[in-house]
């Protein structure tokens, strides 16, 4: 599922010791509280969601490393496959539609991404389900479209880990600032993350989604009323550490 090559996209750097330790551990467990919904990932599953989301955008929009994904999302599990995706086909992830080869927007919001070449709508519902109305190009309902594709992806090149990754940031570097924003919360491998923060470009995504990953720990997003239900999600999930 994952290659072996040195210079390899941020997703398949964080996800590759996941599933070696244990593919069927849960890695991102979202909380809606105002949907009133709780949605667990294995890293398997969010492996799955990644690869068919990067195969998606390498087949329906030619992304290659470098090229401008604009990401205007919540933190959500399905904006968690969007952004692995997004990388592991070395897309440029931004917040600017300008020049973007595609848009991931929630509806309601298309209009402010028409910029980009393509607008794909995420509908955050929490069983997966797409849109309740029919797209058509240059709309695309993320997640009616992306079951359509693969388990599994190869990468048609490598990701230099100079290429762009986050706004100003390369691949190293976000990769290395992950590492230091979980070092400075006290994350290591194993533990169980505890945040309410927004994924937020760049800070929140380095902060609150990629710097537990790339401890080796799994997440515990919780969303909505969140300060008022964290103690009682801190009880249930058992987590070990907590950012805000």
């Amino acid at each position: 599922m994952l290659r072996d090559n040195t210079a390899v996209s941020i997703t398949e750097t964080v996800l590759r010791p996941l599933l070696a330790a244990s593919a069927a551990r849960p890695l991102i467990t979202h909380y809606d509280e105002d949907a009133g919904s709780r949605v667990e990932l294995s890293v398997a599953t969010a492996t799955n969601w990644a690869a068919k989301t990067a195969n998606w955008l390498t087949e329906e929009f030619d992304v290659e490393p470098g090229d401008a994904v604009c990401v205007r999302l919540p933190a959500h599990w399905q904006t968690a496959a969007v952004l692995l995706g997004a990388w592991w086909c070395g897309g440029h992830v931004t917040d600017s539609p300008e020049g973007a080869a595609v848009a991931f927007t929630v509806v309601g919001q298309q209009d402010a991404v028409s910029a980009a070449g393509a607008t794909a709508v995420v509908a955050l519902d929490p069983l997966g389900r797409g849109l309740s109305e029919a797209t058509r190009p240059p709309m695309f309902d993320y997640l009616a479209d992306v079951k359509a594709c693969g388990d599994e992806f190869v990468p048609p090149q490598p990701v230099p880990g100079e290429a762009p990754a986050l706004l100003s940031s390369t691949v190293d570097e976000v990769l290395a600032t992950a590492r230091e924003r979980a070092a400075a919360s006290g994350i290591a491998a194993g533990d169980r993350v505890l945040s309410t923060r927004d994924w937020t470009l760049p800070d929140g995504v380095l902060g609150a989604l990629l710097a537990p990953l790339a401890a080796g720990a799994s997440l515990v997003q919780v969303t909505g009323v969140a300060h008022a239900a964290a103690p009682d999600r801190r009880q249930a999930e058992r987590t070990t550490v907590e950012i805000a």
